[in-house]
């Protein structure tokens, strides 16, 4: 790797989202991370019943998509989906991509999507050779309720990550987000007063940054540091 050589994210957007909605609302992010790292986003396998997260920005070319539904067709955070589906079908469009458009130093979530990211950075921790990354980025992020999914969370997850949780997001709560930072070895969390979306004011801007730093070439990789807030 070149000294000089941005980071390499891929982005997993959220649920009702899609790679280029994603892309519509990351742009002030990729500013901010501009020549420091590069973001990448992916599209969910599943499309999702109904329309997107606005009625008016439906694209019969760019269904909504999701990562995995907690019922038929639909999704909600907080439920205890006794039979989940679809996630096995999005781990492997991960490794895919991750295959196909790497290599990639690191994944970027928001929502559903961080979710996803946390499964694979526990997956990449059990040393689990299609996941090659070395930290994440988890943004309005949760643990599954679903038992099936359980199995994720059992062990402490030793893999670097940055989380970062709106104080007033009514879609993902703050305190669910906390509790995913909580099953990762020295997290670092990042709190905001936004609410659901992926903020890159300048205190974000900073915090993005002093994380991606640790990764950089020629940084090493990273001692990790201490947890806690920023």
């Amino acid at each position: 790797m070149s000294e000089g050589r941005p980071l390499r994210l891929l982005g997993l957007h959220g649920y009702r989202q899609s790679e280029r909605r994603f892309r519509q609302r990351t742009g002030a992010l990729r500013k901010a991370l501009r020549g420091r790292a590069e973001l990448v986003a992916v599209s969910a396998p599943h499309p999702v019943p109904g329309g997107g997260e606005d009625d008016d920005d439906d694209n019969g070319d760019d269904p909504p998509r999701g990562w995995w539904f907690s019922g038929p067709g639909t999704f909600e955070a907080g439920e205890v989906a006794a039979a989940p589906a679809g996630l096995e079908e999005s781990l492997s469009a991960v490794a895919a991509a991750l295959a196909e458009h790497g290599p990639f130093d690191g994944l970027l979530g928001f929502s559903q999507g961080a979710a996803l990211a946390a499964m694979v950075c526990a997956l990449r921790a059990r040393g689990d050779p299609r996941f090659p990354v070395a930290f994440a980025i988890l943004v309005a992020g949760f643990a599954s309720r679903a038992p099936a999914h359980g199995h994720f969370y059992r062990e402490p997850i030793a893999l670097p990550t940055l989380h970062v949780v709106g104080d007033a997001d009514a879609v993902i709560a703050a305190p669910l987000s906390r509790e995913l930072a909580q099953h990762f070895v020295e997290p670092v969390v990042l709190t905001h007063p936004g609410g659901h979306f992926v903020p890159a004011a300048a205190p974000q801007k900073k915090a993005y940054l002093d994380f991606l730093d640790r990764f950089r070439p020629g940084q090493g990789q990273a001692e990790p540091l201490g947890a806690g807030a920023v």
